[in-house]
Formats: C-alpha cells, sequence, structure tokens
C-alpha cells in the first residue's frame, strides 16, 4: 500500500493558496511571508510603512515559487481593514490564511525584581507607565486581531472546505486559517520591564481562544504562534537593507534560561507557520503553540 500521502512535500504544501500577513515588511512577519511564499503561496503584506513593503517585494519574490504582494494599510484603523477586506475580495474572491502578525513594544519601566519599597515602585510606575500608551499597545496588540479576523472572516470562510475551485484542486476540504503572533509574553509570570506589553500579549492569547470557540461554526480554524526571542526591529536595532534584525552582541539566552542557548532563527518560524497554514495543520483548532527554545520551561508561567 502507498504511502506517498504521507510525503512531506505533500502535507507542508501551501502551494495556490492565497494569504495575508499583516506586519509583512520585518520581523516574524517577513519570516512567515517568504515561508509561504518560497513554497508557493501568495502572499499580500500589509504595513504602514509602504517602502519596507515595497523593499520586501523588491529583494524576496524574484527567489520564491509563489508570489508578495504589498499592500499598504493600517490595522489599527477600522475603515482601512474593512478597505483591505474588500481589496481582498476583488482580487482573490477570498483568502486561505490570515495572519495577524501586527504588533508594538510600549512604554518600558525597569525596575528591580525587588524595589526598596512600594513608595518607589509606586513613583517610578506612576511616572513612566502612560493611559496612551498602554491604550495604543493593546490597540495594536489586541484589538487590530480582533477586528482583523472579524473583517476577514466571511472570506476566509469562503474558502474553507472545498469552497475555492482552485483550492478545491489542490487541497480538498481545506480549511482556511487565522494566524496569530502573540508571545510568551503573555504567558509568562513576569512583567519583563513591560507591563503593558505582556498585558496586551495575555489578552491575545485569551481572545484567540474565545474567537477559536465563538467561531468554530465557521470552519475557520484559529490559532497563535507564541514566540520566545527572535531577531526582529522589536528586540533588536533597527533593520537592514534586506529588512532583517540582527541580535549578535544584544542578546543574552542566560538572561532569560533559555535552554536552546540562542535566538530564534527563520528555520524556527517557518516550520510552524507552514504546518499551521498547511494540511499537516488541518486538525489543529485553537491552540497556542509556543516556539522559544525551552523558555516557558524554565519560567514561572500560566501555559
Amino acid at each position: 500500500m502507498s504511502s506517498s500521502h504521507l510525503l512531506a512535500s505533500r502535507l507542508f504544501s501551501v502551494k495556490g493558496l492565497v494569504a495575508l500577513v499583516s506586519g509583512g515588511g520585518t520581523g516574524i512577519g517577513l519570516m512567515a511571508t517568504q515561508a509561504l511564499a518560497a513554497n508557493g503561496a501568495k502572499v499580500y503584506i500589509v504595513g504602514r510603512r509602504k517602502e519596507a513593503l515595497d523593499r520586501v517585494v523588491s529583494v524576496y519574490s524574484p527567489n520564491v515559487d509563489g508570489q508578495i504582494i504589498a499592500l499598504p494599510g493600517d490595522v489599527t484603523d477600522k475603515s482601512d481593514i474593512k478597505r483591505l477586506a474588500e481589496e481582498i475580495k476583488q482580487r482573490e474572491g477570498g483568502l486561505h490564511i490570515l495572519f495577524n502578525n501586527a504588533g508594538i513594544s510600549g512604554e518600558v519601566t525597569r525596575f528591580e525584581e525587588n524595589e526598596p519599597s512600594a513608595e518607589k515602585l509606586s513613583e517610578k510606575l506612576l511616572a513612566e507607565q502612560t493611559f496612551d500608551g498602554w491604550t495604543e499597545v493593546f490597540k495594536t496588540n489586541v484589538s487590530s486581531i480582533f477586528y482583523m479576523t472579524a473583517a476577514f472572516l466571511p472570506l476566509l470562510a469562503k474558502f474553507t472546505n472545498g469552497g475555492d475551485p482552485a483550492g478545491r484542486a489542490i487541497y480538498e476540504n481545506y480549511q482556511s486559517v487565522v494566524i496569530n503572533t502573540t508571545s510568551i509574553s503573555g504567558l509568562i509570570k513576569l512583567a519583563q520591564n513591560h507591563f503593558a506589553y505582556n498585558a496586551s500579549k495575555g489578552a491575545a492569547n485569551h481572545l484567540q481562544r474565545l474567537m477559536a470557540t465563538e467561531f468554530a461554526h465557521t470552519g475557520v480554524r484559529i490559532n497563535s504562534i507564541a514566540p520566545g526571542v527572535f531577531p526582529s526591529e522589536m528586540t533588536g536595532s533597527g533593520s537592514d537593507d534586506k529588512n532583517k534584525t540582527s541580535l549578535e552582541g544584544q542578546f543574552d539566552p542566560s538572561s532569560i534560561k533559555c535552554p536552546a542557548g540562542r535566538a530564534g532563527t527563520e528555520e524556527d518560524m517557518a516550520g510552524v507557520v507552514l504546518m499551521l497554514a498547511s494540511r499537516a495543520g488541518q486538525y489543529t483548532n485553537g491552540v497556542i503553540i509556543p516556539v522559544d527554545g525551552g523558555t516557558l520551561s524554565m519560567n514561572p508561567s500560566a501555559y
């Protein structure tokens, strides 16, 4: 009996699928874009910086089996989100993969693990943290996931269970998927000097659980990737002329007790993205997958 249906080239293929990646110009969003496009998907990348998106198209499109298409937009603006959904509807008719990746780090308050007094801790936090700062972080890291998913849900449902003629020919009974980039910072019980960011990622993790339950009847799968430390503009210092960030000399794995002894790589992220987006992940729904080199195993966490 043949086992060809179990070949990796079949299980993990995304050839012919249509994806949209927010924050696709740099960091983890760019890693996801490369992984999907390299394996034959048509990937629309969304972000506010048109020049960053155009650079991705220029640098990476010539070397992929699929396509990368720049689609500037603001995922914190509901009217712009509706515009993006309408544009994808007009161009493609539906969507197979929505990758909600846009995020910001927000305000940082550095303090010792045990501040000398409650008074000094209070004074420092109230002086350095603002309501506006918290609002902006939650708007980008949490609310945008909700509104993007709500706006694209009909397009994802349309390409679910063979609704797309092209998809039906390639992937019978394919279930479209929402993949959210959250963070182990939303699972770890440490503030890591940024209360707002960690709180927002905790909210994003729970929002994913809510949506996976409440939207299950649509047939659309909803999962999250919770990364540890990966090279990005958030963890490093800017991007080079290929929109990549280096963490060389900037990250000490022992500082977070990471058993892998290193930061994550493009390959580490690509493998999980392809699993969730392809046939291999069709039975995976409503889960949060930490990709952190074992960091959660060494720190107090809620996972």
